[in-house]
């Protein structure tokens, strides 16, 4: 097959870091080792999504601190760190610690709306503010107010042996720039371009004005740039659930097939009252995932993908997914392994 005419420049997975409740340890180390694999094999990305109260990886942020110890070279992000959850002014102050560690690889992607099941975790969560909390957009904004370096404090230098700073510390000059937000909507990606941030979108959107998922990603897409200073040049990651079978086993293939066969039902029509659309996911040979995502309306307008791999399969089958991906797939889409050692 020939290459897309938007080749792919840069390629990353994600995970969720599934790990079982009685031995957590080795589910994160297995997470940790698949980031170490991910830059052997030339990705130029990893990115952790976040599970509260589930058997996933809830603090991506810590992981992620680790995981800048055992790299040098891979971009590490979040998609995405809900940030219902979340102190602005704390998590920017870790996200900047993780940032500096890094050498500046770090991408943080975000999201807002109120937590899942806020009912019934709220009095724990925000106990003397649960009714009054704002889960929009402006925690974004304040966010990014903090990781520019504004201030943030009317107080600022020496008091007694200390010295304090009006900015969060510490300040990690350009980690506002790769600040990602999560849109499955038209609205959402319409603000996340006027604000200049990068977008993320999924294998879910919301069907708002199309029954086809790939035409209304594609409309998100056009609608964040046209709203984006950068225009074009506005960075857009597309996260589809992709499972090449290259150097899979005859037992891995069922395991594939039969997944992706008891999710395919809710690709079929919009589902629930917020009418979500989900992307099936493409199980198969490397060459016909490839000719599937080039005649796809919405990886058409990217040169970014964040693949997500499958929350409930092994490690071992994770690693024959992420290395037929760089070795095999990644090539036919027009991308290149990148530092020393890519490839194998």
């Amino acid at each position: 097959m020939t290459l897309p005419e938007r080749p792919l420049s840069k390629l990353g997975f994600l995970t969720i870091g599934l790990f079982d409740e009685d031995d957590p340890a080795t589910g994160h180390e297995n997470t940790l080792r698949m980031i170490e694999l991910g830059e052997r094999l030339g990705f130029d990305s990893a990115w952790l999504r976040d599970r509260h109260l589930q058997y996933g990886i809830s603090s991506p942020v810590a992981v992620l601190a680790a995981a800048t110890q055992r790299t040098s070279r891979i971009e590490l992000g979040t998609a995405v760190i809900p940030l219902g959850l979340e102190n602005p002014f704390r998590l920017a102050e870790d996200l900047a610690t993780v940032d500096v560690l890094s050498g500046g690889r770090l991408n943080p992607g975000v999201s807002v709306g109120p937590p899942t099941h806020y009912d019934h975790i709220k009095e724990h969560l925000y106990p003397d503010s649960w009714d009054a909390e704002d889960f929009g957009r402006t925690r974004v904004s304040r966010l990014l107010h903090n990781l520019r370096g504004e201030p943030v404090s009317t107080f600022s230098g020496q008091e007694g042996i200390e010295t304090y700073s009006e900015r969060i510390q510490p300040h990690s000059p350009g980690l506002a720039d790769r600040l990602w937000y999560g849109a499955a909507g038209l609205a959402s990606a319409e603000w996340a371009g006027e604000q200049g941030l990068n977008l993320l979108t999924s294998s879910v959107v919301r069907a708002e004005e199309d029954d086809d998922f790939a035409r209304v990603q594609r409309s998100h897409i056009l609608r964040f740039r046209e709203r984006h200073p950068l225009g074009e040049r506005a960075r857009v990651s597309q996260g589809l659930v992709v499972i090449p079978t290259d150097s899979a086993s005859p037992a891995q293939r069922r395991k594939y097939e039969e997944y992706a066969h008891s999710r395919h039902a809710r690709t079929t029509a919009p589902q629930g009252p917020g009418r979500l659309l989900f992307a099936p996911d493409l199980v198969g040979t490397s060459e016909r995932i490839a000719r599937t995502l080039t005649e796809h309306a919405g990886f058409q307008q990217v040169d970014e993908v964040v693949f997500p791999l499958p929350f409930t399969f092994e490690y071992e089958d994770y690693e024959q997914i992420l290395t037929d991906i760089a070795t095999r797939l990644g090539p036919l889409l027009g991308w290149a392994p990148t530092g020393p050692g890519a490839g194998g």
